[in-house]
């Protein structure tokens, strides 16, 4: 325990009442509570003293459904208890990037944002690349592929794409509100596009393996 001030000591930033803002703060006494402590810190631009009562964050364990194109899987993602998440917020799991998708409360019901401690099931959908789906036919043969891309890169109706040496030309894009043959949209966005053989050469070629 120091009861003493130490003159060189000081904590990056810490809110200033007086100031009202963030501004750096010079430790005048540390107190170990516990695990934590509590720091008698002063600003410097105002000299208004303060307690800043630390203490560790607890851990909580979420379950997450985390899904990369079409595949899903149910994984643990583990986070401070008092933590703010919202749908939209970008995590990293095992080096993954996620984008959070939709949080459940106890009773199932969907929210726009919620404490981690509070959260029963999180979805979420990586976001440093995209798997897509591909529904390519030609008269009366069609098969399916998938290809990977950035989550941005932007796909339009009528655009031709280059698979495999071949080419093809979107006929529709799927997505979660279904069809469309018009218009143009993010790989994120999408569950499928469809294909067919174009009837003569364009520009805008998009080459893929």
């Amino acid at each position: 325990m120091n009861e003493g001030p130490d003159e060189d000591e000081a904590v990056d930033v810490a809110d200033c009442a007086n100031c009202e803002d963030f501004t750096e703060h010079k430790v005048l006494r540390r107190v170990n509570k516990g695990d934590g402590e509590d720091l008698l810190v002063q600003c410097v631009e105002c000299n208004e003293a303060q307690t800043l009562h630390l203490r560790p964050r607890k851990s909580v364990k979420i379950t997450g459904i985390l899904s990369d194109g079409p595949d899903s899987k149910t994984q643990t993602i583990e986070s401070d208890d008092d933590e703010s998440i919202s749908v939209g917020d970008i995590f990293d799991h095992d080096g993954v990037l996620y984008r959070v998708t939709r949080i459940d409360d106890s009773d199932s019901r969907p929210k726009q944002s919620m404490v981690a401690c509070d959260i029963s099931t999180l979805w979420a959908v990586r976001c440093d690349k995209c798997i897509v789906r591909l529904t390519m036919t030609d008269r009366e043969d069609s098969k399916s592929k998938t290809i990977e891309c950035a989550p941005d890169e932007v796909f339009s109706c009528g655009s031709i794409m280059e698979i495999d040496g071949g080419r093809w030309r979107i006929r529709a894009l799927h997505t979660g509100k279904g069809r469309t043959l018009r218009g143009k949209r993010a790989a994120i966005d999408l569950r499928r596009i469809y294909l067919h053989p174009p009837r003569s050469r364009g520009d805008g070629r998009q080459r893929y393996k």
